[in-house]
Order: structure tokens, then sequence, then C-alpha cells
């Protein structure tokens, strides 16, 4: 490059890792029993605790509860609490959440094409 120089930093395989910590921890964080669908709904916006419960009926509200205090210490949610009466508490994913929208709509395609039920492939 003229008048310049940059370093190529290849990919950890193309060095030889074959462990990547940070790859880890992504994948432990939405790869948890149910986060992934958690983080899924709040892809729609910003919406209340039992808004969240209605759109997973097989979840408990004790592991609902526990997952987004999860989500949130993350990083991946935020949790607003709005002075009405009754007082209202929103959830919604913060910008770091948002960013993994690409990567959960890729996995949400790659599901309807290979594990969709009735697919023969």
């Amino acid at each position: 490059m003229p008048g310049g120089s940059f370093e190529v930093v290849a990919h950890p395989y193309e060095r030889g890792d074959r462990f990547c910590p940070d790859y880890h921890r992504a994948v432990e964080m939405i790869g948890r029993r149910w986060n992934g669908v958690i983080l899924r709904e709040l892809l729609l916006g910003a919406t209340r605790f039992a808004q969240i419960r209605a759109a997973i009926p097989e979840m408990t509200d004790k592991m609902l509860s526990s997952r987004l205090r999860e989500l949130e210490d993350e990083g991946l949610v935020s949790r607003t609490v709005i002075d009405e009466r009754p007082v209202r508490v929103e959830y919604a994913l913060t910008e770091m959440g948002r960013d993994l929208e690409e990567a959960i709509n890729a996995l949400s395609s790659w599901a309807d094409r290979w594990l969709a039920a009735g697919t023969d492939d």
C-alpha cells in the first residue's frame, strides 16, 4: 500500500486456534434455554413482561424473570420502570441486543429450512 502499511490479521481458525472464548461466550449468552426466544420476541419492540410471557406459553414466570435479569446483566436487555398507576415495567433490547438481529434472523431462516416440521431434506 503506497505511503502506509497495514497488518493483515488472520481469522482465529486460520491461525490454528480451535477455541475462541468470545464466540463461546456469545453462544452461551443467546443459546441458553429460552434466551434466543426472548431476544427474538424483543426484536419486535419494547414490551411488558406479560406480553413476553404470552408469546412463550411453555415458559414459567420464574424462568422468564430469571432470564430477563440475566440478559439485562449481559447488557442485551434494558428494563424501564414507568411511574404510572399501576407502575409499568417495559423490556427492550439495548443497542448491543439489537445488533443481534441479523444473527437471530439467520438462525430463524436456518431453522425454517432445516428443522421445520415435515421437512424431508
